[in-house]
């Protein structure tokens, strides 16, 4: 089954590396946006399947785009995955208390990457 990805990530080369490893092994058809604003507004327009979001932006960060995502009805029920290169137990602690579906870390393996967001949404290969 194809899905749709919104990549949110502030990282050019993060966003291309991420969306060519799922749209190369997974199949997915895959949407960018640079910034949490630029996202919360694909998201709105788009309706993706999922969103893979980044931690570390510069403006609104990762938890913050996705607690406003939150707040609107077309974007509430979409699950997040977050990517960060943030390690530390107490990071992942609050990340995970935000309610997101997973937190994958950077840097990740693009030809593992989809299996790993599958096996955190629960889609079948």
């Amino acid at each position: 089954m194809s899905h749709r990805i919104l990549i949110i990530d502030d990282e050019d080369d993060i966003r291309q590396v991420a969306a060519m490893s799922l749209e190369t092994v997974a199949g997915w058809e895959v949407l960018t946006a640079n910034s949490g604003i630029r996202g919360i507004h694909r998201a709105q327009e788009d309706r993706p399947d999922a969103i893979l979001l980044d931690v570390m932006m510069p403006g609104m960060d990762g938890p913050t785009t996705f607690l406003e995502l939150r707040k609107l009805p077309e974007t509430a029920d979409i699950p997040v995955i977050l990517l960060t290169a943030k390690v530390q137990t107490a990071d992942q602690k609050r990340f995970a208390d935000l309610g997101v579906a997973a937190v994958l870390f950077k840097p990740f393996d693009p030809l593992t990457l989809a299996d790993q967001m599958s096996a955190a949404l629960g889609w079948e290969k």
